[in-house]
């Protein structure tokens, strides 16, 4: 018998939580739904390592939850999209208000189960992605400590 994502109360959490990270918050009198993500990426750094941080949690969800590794490789490409491009100071902080990685991974997530595909694991991909993710991560904030310490010097 297949199992549907709302039968399972670990992925059913996630589909709240992508909705929170993603799709919260209405602006009045349109149609464009942003949420929490797009609000802590406008910090510097920080906000995108935090995203991140969460986005990498839910990844770790559903690859314990059986997704297979082909799923979770786009599911990483689009927290690494998300991550990478939110990254750049001010178009990354307007990307992020448009492009929901955390809801199109719980999409690819539903598909998933609905095809009755969700017995495998995916820790031989996931692992070592996520090691390179936060290589770069590591990088980019090591790239703008190092940027804003010459700022800091030049006006000094």
């Amino acid at each position: 018998m297949k199992q549907t994502t709302t039968e399972n109360p670990q992925l059913r959490h996630l589909q709240t939580l992508a909705k929170l990270m993603d799709n919260q918050f209405r602006i009045p009198g349109t149609d464009f739904r942003f949420g929490i993500d797009a609000i802590i990426g406008l910090i510097p750094g920080v906000g995108d390592l935090t995203t991140f941080g969460i986005s990498g949690f839910m990844l770790f969800i559903m690859a314990k939850n059986g997704a297979s590794g082909f799923v979770l490789a786009r599911m990483i490409l689009n927290v690494l999209i998300d991550t990478i491009v939110g990254s750049i100071p001010l178009f990354g902080d307007l990307f992020d208000f448009a492009y929901k990685s955390n809801t199109k991974n719980v999409r690819l997530m539903q598909e998933h189960y609905l095809q009755g595909r969700h017995r495998g694991g995916a820790w031989k991909v996931v692992v070592p992605v996520m090691l390179l993710f936060l290589v770069i991560c590591a990088g980019v904030l090591w790239l703008v400590y190092k940027l804003l310490a010459l700022v800091y010097h030049l006006f000094q």
